[in-house]
């Protein structure tokens, strides 16, 4: 259950480019800034958000095309059944606009979510650990939004109440009470899901980490700290409640907003932000791992894993292709070189990517 094809038009560097023959390893091998992270990037749109590199959509249409691009792919969701064609396109008219189209069908980029999960891992991403708790948020959102959907929905309207609170409270003149009820009511309605969100994916995605080895990836243990009540009634009567200090500071002191992943290294009981780089890393990629194995239940399941393989030990690249040939995932990963993909090599899909050029090799 994975993609059986994709086509990038005018995205990036790749005019018009069509990978066919896909296996359950995909491997894109070329120099630095060949195109290969490209490819990723347009699989992750087939995720509600802003793709793995968070980029603004018109950032991602190629210089040469018109202004917009096109993502399209033939996903197989069991055997013998007709493949679902997903795409995402922006139109030159309206480049900050994402659309979406399933089967033919006009429909919602949250709608994608319904028919594959998507989990990936980037250079970028090294840093989680001692990055800003917002980052650590949209990580969990993401990993979350791989098993519910409605998650996403949950995030952006949580996300407008709040903005509608914040002004209230900035505002000049008292706002009044009944007003400030019906917004808080939304805040309440939606954190409350959010949170039980967050909360079931990382009770999930320990259990799974319960039941891995110790090494050769450092297993980490991860804990929720919500940022206030996390039932609805109970929040709803907190931001009453803290009223007065939330319009005393401008803004929204309390709620899933002010959530925090808390991520140890289980075996020496320190913080991951104080680990080394090669522990952190190990770390992460138990993570990704953990959740790929949630995510594979029931969906097709896409993990993409850029650079991934170079920057590891042979031990532990052996053990992440085991682990990944375990996982229920297809699998997309970028190189340099093929050499660091010698244990997967003869059950792979080659492509060689050269300025935005992709070439199948095997």
């Amino acid at each position: 259950m994975a993609i059986d094809q994709i086509t990038l038009s005018g995205f990036r560097n790749h005019g018009q480019t069509r990978l066919d023959g896909t296996s359950r390893f995909n491997l894109l091998v070329g120099e630095n800034g060949a195109g290969k992270t490209n490819v990723l990037e347009a699989i992750s749109l087939l995720a509600p958000g802003r793709g793995l590199r968070r980029a603004a959509l018109a950032e991602m249409a190629g210089n040469d095309g018109n202004g917009g691009f096109s993502i399209g792919t033939s996903l197989s969701t069991a055997p013998g059944a007709e493949p679902v064609r997903l795409a995402t396109y922006t139109e030159a008219t309206r480049p900050g606009r994402r659309l979406v189209r399933i089967n033919g069908s006009d429909a919602s980029a949250i709608g994608l979510s319904e028919w594959v999960a998507l989990g990936w891992l980037t250079p970028a991403m090294d840093r989680l650990f001692t990055d800003s708790a917002g980052a650590r948020r949209r990580f969990v959102d993401r990993m979350a939004l791989a098993l519910d959907p409605q998650h996403a929905r949950y995030a952006t309207r949580y996300e407008a109440a709040l903005r509608e609170r914040n002004r209230l409270l900035s505002d000049e003149r008292e706002p009044e009470a009944a007003w400030l009820d019906g917004v808080e009511a939304h805040l309440a309605e939606y954190g409350a899901a959010l949170s039980a969100g967050r909360a079931n994916l990382i009770s999930q995605v320990m259990a799974e980490l319960a039941m891995l080895p110790a090494e050769p990836f450092a297993r980490p243990a991860l804990s929720y700290a919500s940022g206030g009540p996390i039932m609805q009634e109970e929040l709803a009567e907190a931001l009453r409640d803290n009223r007065r200090r939330d319009r005393a500071a401008s803004r929204t002191l309390i709620g899933p907003h002010r959530d925090e992943l808390l991520v140890t290294m289980e075996i020496k009981h320190v913080a991951a932000s104080t680990c080394s780089t090669g522990e952190q890393k190990a770390m992460l990629i138990a993570i990704i791992l953990a959740h790929a194995n949630i995510a594979a239940r029931g969906r097709p399941n896409l993990l993409l894993l850029d650079e991934v393989a170079a920057h590891l030990d042979p031990v532990r690249r052996d053990a992440l292709f085991e682990r990944l040939r375990d996982s229920g995932a297809q699998l997309w990963l970028t190189g340099t070189e093929l050499a660091p993909f010698a244990a997967v090599r003869d059950e792979a899909a080659i492509w060689k990517v050269d300025a935005g050029q992709v070439n199948r090799i095997s």
